[in-house]
């Protein structure tokens, strides 16, 4: 039995007539007669008598029934899941970003989604690169933000914003006197420092490498969120990224750009085998937007 025929079939059993039927189904009564009688002949079999004007289910077609109804209520809930999925309203999106993106992207990001969206539900998380990439090749996790670029195989990446790296420097400070970007070479403050192994942290150190100076300083973070905050405490320069330095206390901070230029990128990251379902491809468009409008606050 083909699908329509299922359809009428069930109609029929539960209207017991033609009309009613039709009713149900919203087509005409020649429809449903002409629909009914093609089931008859595929399956080879009457399935209904007919006496004045009324149908009386067969044997046969009283068994057939019980099956029908239990596979009509099945259709009934993919018809249902299918126009939840098209709308976003029933599907569960798991994202995880590094800690600086869950503080300055994520909340802005979130709070659109949830108005456009409210009977979506997002699970999230932070974490550092490394584990996010685990996380997204295991199916624990169905998008990330990074501001690395992990280059793996298994991981599709795409840039969905991008701006330069900033200089946060202290109020009093003399950097914080200056106009205009601030040349590596003439940062006297102390440095608030990322690790060696860190991306960002690495790109600052061989940028001051390459101008012929090391900026001194005794303190070293492992997050720019942290950098931000001591630097808020006064306790010295921070290069950081776009994102963090736009969250930044403006009555404890001065931003400035570096000079050279050193761009950064903020990356959306899925696993390669996994295609986005369309709540999470819109959320994309939400973190993007958060992510810009991070960059015009510079």
């Amino acid at each position: 039995m083909r699908l329509r025929h299922i359809e009428v079939f069930h109609a029929v059993m539960q209207a017991g007539t033609i009309s009613g039927a039709a009713q149900l189904l919203h087509i005409s009564q020649p429809a449903v007669t002409k629909v009914l009688q093609h089931c008859e002949l595929q399956l080879g079999m009457p399935l209904f008598d007919r006496v004045r004007g009324k149908l009386y289910p067969t044997p046969e077609a009283e068994r057939l029934f019980v099956e029908i109804d239990k596979l009509n209520r099945d259709l009934v809930s993919i018809r249902r899941l299918a126009a939840n999925l098209r709308s976003g309203e029933s599907e569960q999106v798991r994202l995880v970003a590094t800690p600086t993106l869950g503080a300055a992207v994520i909340p802005h990001a979130m709070a659109q989604w949830c108005r456009a969206y409210p009977q979506a539900n997002c699970v999230l998380a932070t974490n550092h690169t490394r584990e996010i990439v685990s996380a997204l090749l295991l199916g624990e996790a169905d998008l990330a933000l990074s501001l690395q670029d992990p280059r793996h195989p298994g991981i599709k990446t795409e840039v969905i914003a991008a701006g330069p790296m900033v200089a946060l420097c202290p109020l009093g400070s003399p950097e914080a006197a200056g106009e205009g970007p601030l040349p590596l070479d003439q940062i006297r403050s102390e440095l608030v420092a990322l690790p060696g192994d860190d991306p960002l942290g690495s790109v600052v150190m061989n940028a001051c490498e390459a101008q012929g100076t090391q900026p001194a300083g005794r303190l070293t973070v492992q997050t720019y969120q942290l950098a931000r905050s001591l630097v808020e405490a006064g306790l010295g320069l921070a290069i950081v990224d776009p994102f963090t330095a736009a969250s930044a206390d403006r009555a404890k901070v001065r931003l400035r750009p570096v000079v050279p230029n050193l761009p950064v990128q903020l990356y959306l990251l899925t696993a390669s085998n996994a295609p986005l379902a369309q709540t999470a491809r819109r959320l994309v468009k939400y973190l993007s937007e958060a992510a810009k409008q991070n960059l015009e606050n510079l």
